[in-house]
């Protein structure tokens, strides 16, 4: 495929610092790539040079002659003194845009709560999000570029801008910290990243987010990596892709054998027994009860006649569409919110943190370190560790300057991490956190989740982040619009399921009878999107995965064996050539079989 965009020895500096050092790239017809790395490491800036709105220092950015790109950048550009029909569709009449699907199906979607007529001005900053990004699927390009397009979206609008872009033909470049959106829409991961000289690199990765980490576990593997926390992190963070997910064990085979291999020794992220008993000695039985609540906001009712009870080191997560009442909910339990009739009772015991959406205003002129310091100098984690507040602050991020930094001049991200630490300091039992993801890059995610491993306690989580639900939390519970929190057994795919049947009240609130999966699995045998390969091409299907997997694993011990003849051999430079030669061919080999593989498997999905 063609390159429609090209980056050669493109370097770009703010002040002193190097954000992008000699960075060559290209993104070619259909490709999609996925960009991650740390707050402030470049990513936006690599999206602004791409797009031609920045120039760099020295290099060259090319593109194809006639090349059209869109542009979703996080500011906002709409025009205040246009209504939304105006923005968004260019004032076309309802019968115009509702009778092509592609148009109909972006609007209901994306503005499902908002009146076409409406003027742009009295939008709320996640109205005005969602338009701007209407109005760019709506419009015809050969390359997409998104800065973080998840932001304001619930669970459900993710997973269909997920399908949406995948069955588009232009390019696609994206930035975000939704992992499982990585996974899902991404061919190729870029890692932007200070490099040894601390000048600004990009990684190239084959594969979405669970591939990434993968790949750069090995490559620091091989590379006899110093950083010992950051390998554990990532190792840790692959044991979760591993063991966690239904969704992502469907990897090849060779590829889960050499993840088996990286965390052999590595324990699973949490011992759930263990924080269950400390948590109970902590908190008691009760924590929070909802008994027969009823909750309105305006005309709409949330709740009605709902019971739920949290108990001690429950981790929950909670989903539902924007408006539904989730963090109306947190605040119920956090007693900050009266229920219109029943009751909510808390235990004796709890000590209880929230974390809202809102980042509540601190002293300017504070300093990072001495502001954690006055609230908690020494920490002791579940195990018994006693960690500092410094320490803490370099595990969130806060190294070098940072930690003396005026909290008046941190970044939204970094205020976020500064209030999300503050809360965990004040050591409580019962954690609620609202849309924490919220401007956290995918390392300080990382950091948060290894925390949370290790914290014992009662945890309550709203997010519209699927990857960041399913690795800290335990269960899932929904908010249908029937007045219910409803347990979701099969987790936030049941809820996509129900949403797209249109179901509000026919989710259990207890897990399934004994059987019932194996029932369903046999009602979708009569599903024809569902149907599987007929007896005999699944039998020839499976020969083909068992004979490809021997072949695989003669190669792989055959390369294995070539890396030490070619390390043994490293002087002879004649003995050296022929095994590279050796080396590359199987390597062609291993491509075609995999390839190969793959078509046979997807046969028996």
């Amino acid at each position: 495929m063609a390159n429609l965009l090209n980056l050669e020895k493109v370097t770009k500096s703010y002040g002193v610092r190097i954000l992008l050092d000699e960075v060559s790239l290209g993104v070619a017809e259909g490709e999609r790539i996925g960009i991650v790395g740390r707050n402030g490491d470049g990513k936006t800036t690599l999206l602004n040079l791409m797009a031609g709105r920045e120039t760099p220092d020295s290099g060259r950015v090319s593109l194809n002659r006639g090349l059209h790109v869109g542009y979703l950048d996080q500011r906002d550009l709409l025009d205040d003194t246009h209504t939304v029909r105006e923005v968004v569709l260019a004032g076309k009449d309802d019968h115009e845009w509702a009778g092509d699907s592609r148009t109909r199906e972006v609007v209901e979607v994306l503005l499902a709560d908002v009146s076409l007529d409406r003027p742009v001005h009295g939008l709320s900053g996640g109205e005005r999000r969602r338009c701007s990004l209407a109005r760019l699927l709506l419009d015809d390009v050969d390359l997409l570029i998104l800065d973080e397009p998840t932001n304001h979206l619930d669970v459900e609008a993710v997973a269909w801008l997920a399908e949406h872009l995948v069955r588009r033909t232009s390019a696609l470049v994206v930035v975000t910290h939704d992992r499982w959106f990585l996974d899902a829409v991404c061919e190729r991961t870029w890692e932007v990243h200070p490099g040894p000289e601390g000048a600004g690199v990009v990684d190239s990765y084959d594969g979405g987010y669970a591939a990434f980490v993968l790949a750069r576990a090995e490559r620091q593997r091989q590379a006899s990596a110093s950083e010992s926390r950051r390998q554990n992190l990532i190792r840790k963070e692959l044991a979760w892709l591993r063991r966690g997910a239904p969704a992502r064990t469907s990897k090849p085979k060779f590829r889960i054998e050499a993840a088996n291999d990286l965390i052999e020794d590595v324990p699973p992220p949490r011992d759930r027994i263990e924080l269950q008993r400390f948590a109970t000695q902590r908190l008691g039985k009760q924590v929070v009860d909802l008994e027969d609540v009823d909750l309105s906001r305006g005309d709409k009712r949330l709740l009605h006649e709902a019971t739920w009870r949290l108990g001690p080191g429950d981790r929950v997560g909670i989903v539902g569409v924007n408006g539904a009442g989730k963090s109306s909910v947190l605040q119920l339990v956090g007693g900050t919110l009266e229920p219109d009739a029943g009751k909510v009772k808390h235990g004796r015991t709890i000590s209880l943190a929230h974390l809202t959406q809102q980042v509540p205003p601190e002293d300017p002129d504070a300093r990072v370190l001495p502001s954690i310091e006055d609230i908690r100098r020494v920490t002791r984690t579940a195990t018994g560790q006693d960690i500092s507040a410094s320490s803490m602050l370099e595990r969130f991020g806060f190294t070098g300057d940072k930690l003396t930094a005026r909290i008046g001049d941190l970044s939204g991200g970094e205020r976020r991490r500064f209030q999300l630490l503050k809360l965990l300091l004040g050591e409580p039992n019962v954690l609620l956190l609202d849309e924490p993801t919220n401007d956290l890059d995918i390392d300080t995610l990382n950091v948060v989740e290894d925390f949370l491993d290790g914290w014992p306690g009662t945890l309550v989580v709203v997010s519209h982040d699927r990857y960041f639900l399913e690795r800290v939390t335990d269960s899932v519970w929904a908010l249908m619009g029937d007045g219910q929190i409803s347990m979701l057994p099969n987790g936030v795919d049941q809820y996509l399921a129900a949403r797209k049947r249109g179901e509000a009240t026919n989710i259990s609130a207890k897990p399934p009878p004994a059987g019932a999966v194996g029932q369903a699995a046999a009602s979708d045998q009569g599903n024809p999107a569902k149907a599987k390969v007929g007896g005999a091409e699944e039998r020839a299907a499976r020969k083909t995965v068992a004979r490809l997997d021997k072949q695989l694993a003669r190669i792989n011990a055959r390369e294995a064996a070539l890396t030490e003849e070619m390390s043994a051999g490293a002087s002879d430079s004649g003995r050296l050539a022929a095994l590279s030669a050796e080396a590359q061919e199987l390597a062609d080999q291993k491509a075609e079989l995999e390839l190969e593989w793959l078509e046979a498997v997807a046969l028996l999905e």
